[in-house]
């Protein structure tokens, strides 16, 4: 019998060197996530995996009760998967200890909540400096990064005034702005839209869009809305707790991606709505 003998690879050359590519900014590998007890449990992820690449605009769609918010929930480290690993900048968050997930958390992940999350006590100024300040930024530092982010995102007019005194596209810029100020890894929006009328909206939705094109931010927003969706460079579509279809915006202008998306909601039964 003529024994084969394989060619050799780069790797196996005398002095070869592979080239190893970034990781992702985030990726998730075969995540389950099981509420309840043996005999009522509850299956909310079912081996999901996914990847979004550094600089990535990724909306995340799914009818009610799809997973879609748990999936953010073990991203933002709020919940723990049952199992399998979640990765962000290479990084294995499922296996890092309290204390590591609280340090994690602050420097690593930006959040745009619906509701602005925002202090009411505070200025809009000590708002987004507040990101920089549990960092222990220097304190000139955060004042030129709080001026120099408020200038980009069109809300350094309302710095000094108090959330109160705001209209709620002007609290979502400043939240997108205290999301963005400390450089992480990955932002994390929630329904951002879910409390604005469709003028704000439409603002909030051109900023994460701008934060993603000049900033390169990497942006992993959770929505019901396919207007919202049609932002992004891609929406991943969840079924059932497991993704079941993406769509890719490519060269495609928003009105067109938009009826792309509208198309793959039809076919889920048009369900896609608040999930748990």
């Amino acid at each position: 019998m003529t024994e084969s003998i394989a060619s050799p690879t780069p790797s196996s050359m005398p002095g070869a060197v592979m080239a190893q590519s970034a990781p992702a900014a985030l990726s998730v590998r075969q995540v389950a996530k099981t509420f309840g007890a043996r005999g009522a449990l509850t299956h909310a992820l079912n081996g999901i995996t996914l990847d979004i690449d550094k600089g990535e605009f990724v909306a995340i769609m799914g009818p009610s009760g799809s997973g879609k918010t748990t999936l953010l929930n073990c991203v933002s480290t709020i919940d723990r998967p049952t199992s399998g690993q979640i990765l962000v900048d290479g990084r294995d968050i499922t296996s890092l200890p309290k204390r590591a997930l609280t340090t994690f958390r602050r420097d690593e992940l930006g959040f745009i909540f619906q509701d602005f999350n925002l202090l009411n006590t505070l200025t809009a100024r000590e708002n987004i400096a507040l990101a920089l300040t549990i960092k222990h930024v220097p304190p000139a530092e955060v004042a030129a990064r709080t001026q120099d982010i408020a200038s980009v995102l069109g809300v350094a007019a309302v710095l000094d005034k108090y959330p109160g005194q705001m209209s709620g596209g002007q609290k979502q810029r400043v939240a997108a702005a205290r999301a963005i100020v400390g450089n992480p890894a990955l932002i994390l929006a929630d329904e951002p839209t879910g409390a604005l009328d469709s003028h704000s909206a439409s603002v909030l939705l051109d900023t994460l869009s701008m934060m993603n094109r000049q900033m390169r931010a990497t942006i992993m927003m959770v929505t019901h809305d396919s207007f919202a969706a049609s932002f992004a460079s891609r929406v991943l579509f969840i079924k059932d707790g497991a993704l079941f279809n993406e769509v890719r915006r490519g060269d495609a202008g928003r009105e067109e991606f938009f009826a792309r998306i509208i198309e793959v909601v039809t076919f889920l039964g048009g369900g896609v709505g608040d999930d748990a």
